[in-house]
């Protein structure tokens, strides 16, 4: 584990924690490599992420095997139709009072004070639930009975929900899909890694025994030399001609917020970090545009008229190859 004390911390360094902290957690999420680099990408770039796949991929192993690896608070929530806002945020609780003395109350935090929250099935609660959530991830606050309550940093939230099956669900609005850096899919394993989980059960035998990569205060230091990674002009330029270009292109209704500009903008910064550069180029903005920018976008009435992802993804990646790319 590295004590950021003694270390004096660099691109270099960075890139070679987070290189350790994928190879800890691929240990047990077998061949699915670009999906772990991407969810590691999106932690150094302070961003939530959404897991939308079928059930039994790996989604919860993969978050447990984050957790095992960080050496923070985890805490795990099954989102269900009668969950309520104060089952995750926490609540003002009556303290005992003497008898006609006026009763006080304190604050009991809930799951949501943590450093890395598993929201697994967010779109099976209510959408009062789902803003209580979206206040958290946006801000990293809680407010309960007009007091405002800081989350602890990082604070990270990792959101699974299946595709698929529909019913019991509120599908997330565009307001709070906007609060994640990434929507992420997981997808069967190839043949080979299949069979070495079916002989190995990495997630029984191997999960427990992960060992801590990094600390917090690792993480934050790692998210700050993030925040400081440069992006040139033309680099600027290029991100801005790919954001107005999801805004003007017909088979989009709307396009790309600057929410997801900064977005995209973090996340090219943290490809940068994760490859030892204290710098970004135009690839490092074209790598990332498409997982990070597709969820942001609806479809048009001629484009079906809806948040498909498959077709989100696919007018992206042809909007991509048809903004000049700077030399």
């Amino acid at each position: 584990m590295n004590d950021s004390r003694n270390e004096r911390w660099t691109a270099e360094a960075v890139a070679e924690v987070a290189k350790r902290w994928k190879n800890e957690v691929e240990r047990v999420v077998r061949g699915k490599q670009e999906v772990v680099h991407r969810v590691v990408l999106a932690l150094l770039a302070r961003g939530h992420i959404l897991l939308d796949d079928v059930p039994g991929v790996g989604k919860t192993t993969l978050v447990q095997a984050l957790s095992k690896t960080l050496a923070g608070e985890f805490r795990r929530v099954q989102f269900t139709s009668d969950l309520l806002p104060g089952d995750i945020t926490g609540m003002s609780v009556p303290e005992s009072a003497p008898p006609g003395g006026t009763p006080t109350f304190h604050f009991q935090p809930g799951p949501l004070f943590c450093n890395l929250l598993l929201a697994d099935e967010v779109n099976r609660a209510s959408p009062k639930t789902q803003s209580a959530l979206l206040e958290a991830m946006g801000e990293n606050t809680v407010s309960i009975d007009g007091v405002t309550h800081p989350l602890p940093k990082p604070f990270l939230v990792v959101a699974t929900q299946n595709p698929l099956e529909h019913h019991g669900t509120h599908p997330l609005p565009e307001s709070q899909r906007d609060r994640f850096l990434m929507r992420l899919s997981l997808g069967y394993p190839d043949r080979q890694h299949e069979e070495e989980v079916l002989t190995e059960d990495p997630s029984l035998h191997t999960l427990p025994h992960l060992e801590p990569v990094l600390t917090t205060s690792d993480l934050a230091e790692m998210q700050r030399l993030t925040d400081g990674v440069h992006l040139e002009a033309s680099v600027r330029g290029y991100l801005l001609d790919v954001i107005e270009a999801t805004r003007s292109h017909d088979a989009l209704a709307l396009g790309v917020s600057t929410r997801g500009a900064i977005a995209l903008r973090r996340s090219a910064q943290a490809n940068a970090i994760m490859d030892g550069r204290d710098y970004c180029t135009p690839d490092d903005v074209k790598d990332l545009a498409v997982d990070v920018l597709a969820h942001r976008v609806l479809l048009s009435v001629h484009g079906g008229g809806s948040p498909d992802q498959t077709e989100s993804r696919w007018i992206l990646s042809d909007l991509l190859e048809r903004v000049p790319v700077p030399l």
